[in-house]
């Protein structure tokens, strides 16, 4: 959808505070006006607003909406409310805003600095008026509840979240509240200043928010968590001072503390730190005046483990980091039976609160540099290694920070903001004590809606945990009330899998909120998005009962109706089909995203694949055209264009992009918009450009990047010829081409065309093995062939159209019956590709290949009770912070192709003419008996089918479509077929 764009402005870029970026700050706003008693019942009222990083924003009490979509700074979105019927004519109204800041760069949001732009605006018969604007008149605080001092969620995202209620002194979004003891907001600029020079509407539909209620509770436990945990953020110290971006570093550092015992005791040391178990640094780990030897550890991915028995006094607890370091927070529990404390190595006292130090030192770091995935960084590889090594060799014999300080490293405080004993994280996996109980029925009403509140059990030695079962995965905002006594803790932690008594901790992501109470009934919802399925709550430092009154998820995504639909003779598929739908759904938020919980990034080249599943699952385009739109942004960073967008971390997978160029065409021609292949082209050929810059002295694209294509142990390295890479941009430049036809303009990209059969034709000279009957999988830097063949390069070469002939012919047969040693599909992304090179054919066996192949491995999933879409297949162990979890993400978008490929091919509707003007009708039944569904149109309607089978003959076919939209109907002679038309509504 276009919405109009608001020019000029009237309001004025307020903030308040001292930073103008301040570390995860959570500001609110308010104003307060008169509203003309004479101004019109049906007035249009509209509230303008955007701010940096978003906002919840309230009229007279009422929230009304969360934003900005995301953007890059120079193009901020902005939203439009229509609020007249909030308005009390005659009366005093209030308007608050509240306005989540960063302050840091991560993969859906590049730094600012903080500020909030809004203004009430009334139309009327001669222009419009405004009633409010933000300005000095203002008044702003920062909410007194929230804890800056948390954990990033992942590198990924922002920040966890703790609030403390007993600092909540009313309903400040209420007009009858006072806000005196408030500063006066501060003007910072005009609509149209830096760092947002241009402001743009909101380009898509305001997201749904669906309460969702809990379907059971379904554990219950009294919990003794480490007697200490906390969360330091090493990549915010490590890196270069200045540095403004989301990018990996590597450095050579180390983390310390003091463990103060008052007898003696044997101490445990839990250590959830990324790589520090792994890889070929040296491994320095101190406890007490001795160094823990590496076979003395403990190591359970992402888990390291550590005992010791230690006299009483002042132990140094020391170990080195190394990195790489992306964003994940460290992750330390210390536990024993005795009186134990930490404190900071450097600090005699430690001031609690903010503004005060942490009981942690870091040490270093004593080199540091940031990685750039297409840029040359061996001399920069070189000397990690070696600080690395000179560092852990330096500190190994020293057993105290005086000892440090004296041999000339630095060492400084950590302070409380970015390290803290208040970690709700790591007292979830790092527990002492664990006894299971049966759940009371007075505890499994807090899973109803029942006006009867669930009673939280109280256990004399420990905590109360007990677990909140959604029924499936969820993405959206938690909401809760509940009635305690004031202090109490209760933390709530969401997790996407767990199997009897086995949980799969989200190492990476800290899912948590941590809420303490004031006394009394009260209610929360939070402003941080969250996906999930069980979300455990735990109670600590209750006396008496907490009453659970009410949880719910309030579910958000793009508002996408279920228009189209699936099912067939086999259940198995259509619960894969039903899954595969909820996973896009979830995906689905202000872009296409990978996933609902650990990241939230809108992946470029995920979303090729997310579209077309949307396309027959709910039929929606504007979000589809927003992500395009977004891609060509990056080009400030790099003219290759970055994989995630937008994003501060300049990452390039050149596959990514490719796909990039395909879903331009794809999108074109599903809504026939020639306007927007138009807008669209001039962009795509600057970044093929930049591409065919790589082009070698063999006619190959030669480059480093992030050569990926499938999580499977393929031969894709970081640098050199990677075959199914330069097969996807033969693939991408033909489409750039087709798109300038369709645009009009087909001399634009007339050397596309050339360029792409010059491409074609180094590939098929210099990387097909005659010996092998295949494409090799790439050529290393240093010249070298690779002797892997995988599955994965013959499909690319496939879908490009590279392979030709006898080769063609050659791989094809291997869809079916691959070779034996080739690498074989690795996860459920890769075999979206494969599945389009199965049904080039629509032959009978590569459709019962691909039902089959549907069949075992997302019914693998199904059987392991998945109720969307895992990121890998069960059977690999790539990419997990376990090698037992089945998979990393439980819900990823990137899988859900069944919701694309039984559409189009068992359902057998697919489009013949841009825009649906034209549509083939061809069931594939292979051993299916009967099918029915539906398929949206572009712009509205959809297209019914329903066919029954015998012996893969389609014997009846029932088809219901508008008039306007020609078919072309394709079953066996003799077989019955009716067709239905629909009027069409005439377009305003």
């Amino acid at each position: 959808m276009e919405r109009s764009k608001r020019t000029p402005w009237q309001a004025r870029w307020i903030w308040g505070g001292d930073e103008e970026s301040p570390r995860n700050e959570w500001r609110w706003f308010r104003h307060s006006f008169f509203c003309p008693e004479d101004m019109e019942a049906d007035a249009e009222a509209v509230l303008w607003l955007t701010a940096d990083s978003r906002y919840e924003a309230y009229v007279n009490g009422t929230r009304i909406g969360r934003g900005p979509v995301r953007g890059y700074p120079t193009d901020l979105f902005y939203d439009g409310y229509d609020v007249g019927s909030l308005l009390r004519r005659g009366e005093t109204n209030t308007i608050a805003i509240q306005v989540l800041h960063f302050g840091i760069s991560n993969f859906y949001y590049l730094r600012g600095r903080g500020g909030l732009l809004a203004e009430l605006a009334v139309a009327s018969g001669d222009g419009e008026t405004i009633l409010a604007a933000t300005g000095a008149e203002w008044r702003t605080a920062r909410n007194p509840a929230q804890d800056p001092a948390v954990s990033r969620m992942s590198c990924q995202q922002a920040f966890a979240e703790r609030i403390d209620a007993r600092r909540f002194d009313g309903d400040w979004t209420s007009p009858d509240y006072g806000d005196d003891g408030w500063e006066d907001a501060r003007e910072i600029g005009e609509a149209g200043m830096e760092p947002w020079v241009r402001l743009q509407p909101r380009d898509i539909p305001y997201l749904t928010e669906e309460p969702v209620v809990p379907a059971r509770v379904g554990s219950l436990r009294r919990v003794v968590p480490y007697a200490l945990s906390a969360f330091i953020d090493t990549y915010a110290l490590m890196k270069n001072p200045g540095e403004e971006n989301a990018n990996p570093i590597g450095y050579a550092g180390a983390i310390a503390t003091v463990l103060r015992l008052a007898e003696e005791a044997e101490v445990s040391v839990l250590l959830n730190v990324p790589g520090f178990g792994g890889g070929s640094f040296p491994k320095v780990l101190r406890l007490g005046q001795r160094l823990v030897p590496f076979d003395r550890w403990s190591v359970e991915p992402p888990l390291v483990r550590c005992r010791a028995k230690l006299p009483a006094g002042d132990h140094l607890l020391l170990y080195a980091d190394f990195g790489p370091d992306h964003g994940h927070m460290h992750r330390i529990a210390v536990d024993c039976d005795r009186k134990i404390e930490w404190l900071s190595p450097i600090q005699a006292e430690r001031p609690g609160g903010p503004g005060g130090a942490s009981p942690f030192a870091l040490i270093g770091p004593t080199f540091a540099y940031t990685m750039v995935d297409y840029v040359d960084q061996s001399a920069l590889q070189q000397r990690w290694e070696e600080e690395a090594a000179k560092l852990a060799n330096a500190l190994a014999p020293l057993s105290a920070i005086e000892e440090i300080v004296q041999a000339g490293f630095p060492v400084r405080a950590i302070p409380y903001t970015h390290a803290n004993d208040l970690d709700a994280f790591a007292p979830q996996f790092a527990i002492r004590e664990a006894e299971a109980y049966a759940v009371p029925e007075s505890l499994q009403r807090a899973a109803t809606a029942s006006a009867d509140p669930g009673i939280v059990p109280v256990f004399k030695n420990g905590d109360t945990e007990f677990m909140l079962d959604f029924g499936k995965e969820w993405s959206g905002y938690l909401s809760f009330e509940l009635e305690a006594e004031a202090g109490v803790a209760t933390d709530w932690y969401g997790v996407e899998y767990r199997k009897g008594e086995y949980v799969q901790h989200t190492f990476g992501l800290d899912n948590t909120l941590r809420y303490i109470t004031r006394a009394g009934v009260q209610s929360y919802t939070s402003p941080v998005r969250r996906g999930f399925r069980y979300l455990y709550v735990t109670v600590r430092g209750a006396s008496s009962p907490v009453k659970i009154r009410a949880v719910r998820v309030l579910q958000s995504n793009y508002p996408a109706p279920e228009a189209g639909s699936f099912q067939c003779s086999d259940e198995r598929l259509n619960r894969i089909w039903d899954i595969s739908r909820h996973t896009t759904r979830l995906c689905m938020e202000d872009t296409f995203v990978d996933c609902p919980a650990y990241e939230q990034t809108f992946w470029v080249g995920d979303s090729r694949n997310e579209a077309l599943v949307n396309y027959y699952a709910f039929g929606g385009a504007d979000i589809v055209k927003r992500c395009l739109r977004l891609v060509p942004g990056s080009s400030f960073q790099t003219p290759l264009y970055v994989d995630q967008v937008p994003s501060a971390w300049t990452s390039v997978i050149p596959n990514w992009t490719f796909f990039w160029v395909v879903a331009c065409r794809e999108f074109a021609e599903h809504a026939d918009d020639r306007a927007f292949a138009a807008e669209m082209l001039p962009r795509i050929l600057y970044t093929l450009k930049a591409y065919l810059e790589h082009i070698d002295g063999d006619g190959l694209l030669n480059m480093r990047g992030w050569n990926l294509l499938d999580w499977a142990p393929i031969d894709q390295p970081g640098e050199g010829v990677v075959t199914h890479q330069n097969a996807m941009l033969v693939k991408a430049l033909r489409d750039a081409a087709a798109l300038a036809a369709f645009a009009g303009t087909p001399d634009e990209a007339a050397w596309c065309a050339e360029a792409s059969d010059r491409l074609a034709a180094a590939i098929n000279a210099r990387l097909w093995s005659e010996e092998r009957g295949a494409y090799l999988d790439c050529i290393h830097a240093d010249g070298r062939r690779s002797d892997i063949f995988s599955m994965q390069t013959q499909v690319m070469a496939l879908l490009s159209g590279v392979a030709e002939g006898d080769r063609l012919d050659r791989l094809t047969g291997y869809l079916t019956a691959a070779p034996e040693g080739f690498v074989q599909i690795g996860s459920p992304f890769m075999s979206f590709f494969y599945y389009e090179a199965l049904m080039r054919s629509r032959e009978p066996s590569a459709m019962r290949t691909m039902l089959d192949d549907i069949r075992r491995n997302y019914g693998f999933m199904i059987e392991n009770g998945a109720t969307t879409c895992w990121e890998m297949y069960g059977h690999t162990t790539v990419n997990r912070a376990n090698e037992n979890d089945l998979t990393r993400s439980h819900c990823h978008a990137w899988s859900a192709a069944p919701g694309y490929f039984l559409g189009a091919y068992a359902l057998g509707v697919r489009a013949a003419a841009p825009g649906w003007k034209k549509a083939i009708v061809e069931p594939l039944p292979a051993d299916l008996a009967w099918a029915r569904g539906a398929v949206p149109l572009p712009g509205g309607g959809t297209i019914e089918c329903e066919w029954t089978a015998d012996a893969g003959r389609v014997v009846s076919l029932s088809v219901v479509a508008p008039e306007d939209v020609e078919l072309d109907v394709r079953v066996p002679s003799g077989g019955e077929v009716r067709i239905r038309r629909l009027k069409r509504l005439p377009v305003e």
